[in-house]
């Protein structure tokens, strides 16, 4: 899946508006940008919301996370040294998949 698809469905899942794809990557919203895949503001909040649960470690050398809601358990494994983008990737991939099951 694609960061946009992810990024897309998370919105779904958390009930945020947007109105066009950032330059950046992100969304536009009434409120400005919006990106939890960067964002560690807007990935919290986005756990937050969502009540997902997460879990960073480390492997090694590699930054690693687990983010849990529901049924839904996302592995998000080795992303070098960086255990916020790990962590935040799981939050958004766990939301993403509340998101699919919203059709």
């Amino acid at each position: 899946m694609t960061d946009r698809e992810l990024l897309e469905l998370a919105a779904k899942a958390a009930g945020i508006d947007y109105y066009a794809r950032a330059q950046s990557g992100g969304m536009l919203t009434d409120n400005g940008e919006w990106n939890p895949l960067t964002s560690d503001a807007d990935a919290l909040r986005l756990a937050v919301k969502l009540r997902i649960e997460v879990e960073p470690w480390i492997h090694g050398d590699s930054a690693c996370a687990r983010a849990a809601v529901r049924e839904v358990l996302i592995d998000e494994p080795h992303y070098g040294e960086d255990p916020e983008r790990a962590t935040r990737r799981a939050v958004v991939r766990a939301a993403a998949e509340i998101g699919r099951g919203m059709a």
